[in-house]
């Protein structure tokens, strides 16, 4: 199961593809968050999968039925100091106030909800993947307490909360980074098996790259630069977009994909989006969110993104060169981490996130270098994709399916 974000929800897609072309009869349920029940359901169909909350309604197979989960995120905000809660009231009030209230009577929820599929109901799975984040907390704590087995995987640098809390119990725990020593010797059910990735996010080859820019009425012969903050999108990121815009377009077409949180607030820069019939004449476009990002990413010669370990991963196996901006205030930092991982092996460029908002040109003069510079772009590139593991969707597969055999 997965949700809460993205970066949750489509490394779990991945595995679960997985699983249905190793064993097909398998059944499958994918529990998520109400906000991502609808992108789970897009997901499974779009990859060939039914899905539904009865079998008996399709003669297709493999089946995976989508169940929704009550669940409540509990507000961090990291690198506050006490200042902070008073000069940013409006985050205090709403989000770790009133958010975390919100948040306890839905974790509350989630547990009677687990509580009652799995015992009540006489629903116990022979196995339970939790890909991490707040929405796999209330199940993991009910398989904990009736002792079902339950594999973690943890994609970042700093393992998250809810990770944490589970960890204990857990029969595997798979981590998307390389085991240090010390973990490797102490916790003996700790695996390295990477971040499950979808097969379509692959390195394409120039001739592809050049099809996929005139795919998307981009200029071939122009540098594409392709800016995104998430499914969710990033404030931060497209303000500081919105500042350079004019600047960038002088020597590279630019893809912002806004988000769809912010989109609405970027829609000014529609303005920029000019067409002559069917031919882009700007070199500009602007999406909510794109459902085909590895084509988007893949026609990309530079893309600018937050520091997900999901994303990371995304851009390695497609072999990117890429800018990361890294959300400070994330608990426990771990974008920041991340980042700061692969710009010590020059694997990737990393701009500050309060340096970018108060001066947006250190983000232009970080992309300017980088499009004027192709060596480094491929040597950049190449040192990313050493990040990738190609198969860790199925190196988790293999482990759940194990668990559930052997129980």
């Amino acid at each position: 199961m997965g949700g809460g974000s993205g970066g949750h929800v489509t490394p779990a897609v991945a595995v679960v593809r997985e699983i249905l072309n190793e064993k097909p009869r398998t059944e499958v349920e994918f529990w998520t968050d109400f906000k991502y029940y609808k992108n789970v359901t897009k997901l499974t169909t779009e990859i060939g999968f039914a899905w539904g909350d009865d079998r008996k309604k399709t003669n297709k197979t493999p089946y995976i039925r989508v169940r929704r989960l009550p669940a409540g995120k509990f507000h961090r905000y990291a690198n506050w100091h006490f200042k902070d809660y008073f000069t940013h009231f409006d985050v205090t009030l709403k989000e770790l106030i009133f958010g975390n209230i919100c948040g306890f009577f839905g974790f509350l929820a989630g547990i009677v909800t687990s509580f009652c599929r799995m015992v009540v109901k006489k629903n116990r799975p022979n196995a339970i993947f939790l890909k991490g984040g707040y929405v796999c907390l209330p199940i993991g704590l009910m398989a904990r307490l009736f002792k079902i087995p339950y594999v973690i995987h943890e994609s970042d640098v700093v393992a998250g909360l809810a990770n944490r809390l589970l960890m204990k119990g857990a029969r595997k725990v798979a981590f998307g980074m390389p085991l240090t020593d010390e973990m490797k010797e102490k916790h003996p059910n700790y695996v390295w098996t990477g971040i499950p990735v979808g097969p379509e996010f692959k390195a394409v080859s120039q001739v592809k790259q050049l099809s996929l820019k005139k795919a998307f009425s981009f200029n071939e012969e122009k540098p594409l630069v392709v800016i995104t903050g998430g499914s969710q999108g990033s404030e931060n990121l497209n303000e500081a977009t919105r500042a350079i815009l004019p600047e960038l377009l002088k020597f590279a077409s630019v893809g912002l994909v806004a988000g769809r949180k912010h989109y609405e607030d970027m829609i000014d820069l529609k303005k920029y989006e000019n067409w002559d019939k069917a031919s882009l004449e700007s070199n500009f476009r602007m999406w909510e969110f794109n459902t085909t990002m590895n084509e988007l990413m893949g026609a990309a010669d530079v893309v600018v993104s937050r520091a997900g370990a999901t994303t990371i991963a995304e851009l390695a196996a497609l072999k990117k060169a890429v800018i990361l901006v890294p959300f400070a205030r994330l608990p426990g930092a771990h974008q920041q981490k991340n980042a700061e991982r692969l710009k010590e092996s020059d694997a990737a460029l990393v701009v500050d996130d309060m340096e970018m908002v108060e001066n947006p040109t250190v983000l232009l003069e970080e992309i300017r270098h980088l499009v004027k510079s192709p060596r480094l772009r491929a040597d950049m590139a190449d040192r990313l994709c050493e990040e990738a593991r190609a198969d860790a969707a199925k190196r988790l597969a293999n482990i759940i399916l194990e668990e559930a055999i052997n129980g």
